[in-house]
């Protein structure tokens, strides 16, 4: 079969996951389209948004439209690494260790205000994000394919958390910003919440070996060279603006992102193609998931604090003015 019919089917079915998401969960279409990139790449998704927009209702959806395993991890101040990695438990009875893994072990994992846990319990995901092991004692676990974590954090309540180190941020392929819903969505959330009907069943609809199938073929997708060098250009531009004709940003930014922002920008793109049945990268793909791939990753520095300005206004500086091939 070819790549061009292989990819139509793949976009077929990723929209009937969408559509059965939609039976139960209202709006959030942006982010569901995130968390199948991060799902067809295998990247992360460090989603930011205030409580009660669906968030759990979402992620737990999508493992029902797999049928992947699902696990929640609710991260607290008292945490510990062991309460996400697991632990090996010593018998008395035997004198001997059993090994107790932790909720990281699954396919879609939540893992709910992150940043409320120390730095200690933050970095236990570390491996597992980055290298897709788990290290207990003297074994390494192989993590389950395909594993995704969607993260959350609360942008208003700071008061007992403690904020992601650049390290953990820069292993979230996407940061998503979620917003309230629209006065149409939610009428009707509240009709459907206030009603007798039951809330309708989700189906599944793709089974995890295609998922793991569309992530071959979006390694396939093709990117010529001049959509190379525009990426390239975008995440330079982030740490010297002054070569691009930018002079306004060099006050602004404290730090640039890095090499794996190229990387992500890439294969996020190629995903994004997928989804919208193309075996090519084009500039659009590149402009319309760049903010979600950098917005993280680019440091302001003081003085765009002290002018009100966010890392999405100096990334949309930086698309307007990097030239598009």
């Amino acid at each position: 079969m070819s790549l061009e019919n292989e990819v139509r089917q793949y976009q077929q079915k990723f929209a009937d996951v969408k559509s059965e998401i939609a039976k139960v969960v209202v709006g959030q279409d942006a982010l569901v389209h995130r968390l199948l990139i991060g799902l067809i790449t295998g990247g992360h998704v460090l989603v930011e948004g205030v409580p009660g927009l669906a968030k759990t209702l979402l992620i737990r959806t999508l493992s029902e439209c797999l049928s992947a395993s699902f696990s929640r991890i609710q991260f607290t101040p008292d945490m510990l690494p062991a309460d996400v990695t697991g632990t090996e438990i010593f018998n008395p009875k035997d004198a001997t260790f059993s090994l107790k893994k932790g909720p990281v072990f699954g396919n879609l994992i939540l893992a709910d205000e992150i940043n409320r846990a120390p730095a200690k319990v933050q970095s236990a995901l570390l491996e597992a994000m980055q290298e897709k092991q788990v290290t207990i004692g003297n074994e390494s676990f192989k993590m389950a394919e395909p594993f995704l974590v969607m993260a959350t954090q609360n942008p208003i309540e700071q008061e007992g958390t403690y904020p992601l180190p650049e390290a953990q941020l820069d292993r979230f392929m996407l940061k998503v910003l979620v917003g309230y819903l629209s006065r149409e969505e939610e009428m009707k959330v509240v009709e459907r919440m206030a009603g007798s009907a039951p809330i309708p069943e989700v189906r599944q609809v793709m089974d995890i070996q295609t998922v793991l199938e569309a992530k071959k073929a979006a390694e396939s997708v093709f990117i010529d060279q001049k959509i190379s060098a525009y990426v390239v250009d975008l995440v330079n531009a982030t740490r010297d603006p002054r070569a691009y004709g930018m002079q306004q940003l060099v006050s602004l930014i404290e730090m640039g992102a890095s090499t794996r922002a190229s990387i992500n920008l890439v294969k996020a793109a190629k995903a994004h193609a997928i989804l919208n049945g193309r075996t090519y990268l084009s500039p659009h793909d590149i402009k319309t998931i760049a903010p979600d791939v950098l917005r993280h990753r680019v440091s302001l520095s003081y003085e765009a604090e002290a002018q009100g300005k966010t890392a999405d206004d100096v990334i949309n500086m930086i698309l307007e003015t990097v030239p598009v091939p």
